[in-house]
């Protein structure tokens, strides 16, 4: 990681802006240095790429329309070679094209117009989220279902001794489920704890997240770690 740069004495957030539309451009980066974030502007996904690598992100704002990749193939590379917190604010407004975003590790998703003031709740939301769950267990440190191994200090996840990588996100999803091993959580209870308040609706956020966790956890021929009960939520046996 690099080090980050300070401000009275606290680390500044830096934001990486993918946008094409320079009117777009200018209104997010006025309104993130007014609010004292670090912001660097990429306005096509090839720079992007660059600037992940130079500048270690805390949060991108990623367009989906961009001149020379494909925004869901950009979004899904970024996701592969970072953990930063990834919105999309795009003007594509569709259901599907949501859910793909999710899918391919997108954090949060916003169509336009946008309210600023809704766009740094969210940051502020997402940055939460990326910096880790930082209680101290009651409990046990270290969870075991099936052949997977959580340790709830170091945040890590092991199945048959291979490290499994989990944003922190899909951390914070898969522990609040194996810490309540037996109980059936709701979609509102998981929305609300994970991504927090205002976001007890977006189950389809929780839909792609749990295929996520899926995906990297259950494998082939083993006993499933996730259950669902339809229309109702997700429990771990």
């Amino acid at each position: 990681m690099n080090e980050k740069r300070m401000r009275s004495g606290k680390a500044i957030t830096k934001v990486l802006v993918v946008e094409d539309d320079l009117s777009v451009v200018n209104l997010l980066r006025a309104n993130l240095l007014i609010r004292g974030y670090d912001t660097i502007v990429s306005v096509d996904g090839s720079e992007a790429l660059s600037l992940l690598d130079k500048e270690n992100p805390d949060i991108i704002l990623l367009d989906l329309m961009l001149p020379d990749i494909d925004g869901f193939e950009l979004c899904r590379t970024l996701r592969e070679r970072s953990n930063a917190g990834i919105i999309v604010i795009s003007a594509r407004r569709g259901e599907k094209d949501k859910v793909n975003a999710l899918n391919l590790g997108a954090d949060d998703y916003m169509t336009k117009p946008f309210s600023i003031e809704e766009l740094f709740a969210r940051i502020v939301a997402t940055l939460r989220r990326i910096k880790g769950d930082q209680r101290e267990p009651d409990g046990e440190k270290v969870l075991k279902v099936g052949d997977i191994v959580i340790e709830l200090s170091s945040q890590s996840v092991m199945r048959k001794g291979q490290r499994i990588h989990l944003t922190p996100t899909e951390f914070m999803l898969l522990r609040e489920l194996v810490e309540n091993r037996g109980k059936l959580l709701t979609h509102a209870q998981l929305l609300r704890r994970v991504w927090g308040p205002g976001y007890e609706t977006e189950t389809e956020y929780l839909r792609a997240y749990i295929r996520r966790l899926r995906q990297k956890l259950e494998g082939e021929g083993s006993a499933p770690i996730i259950l669902t009960q339809p229309r109702a939520g997700y429990w771990v046996p």
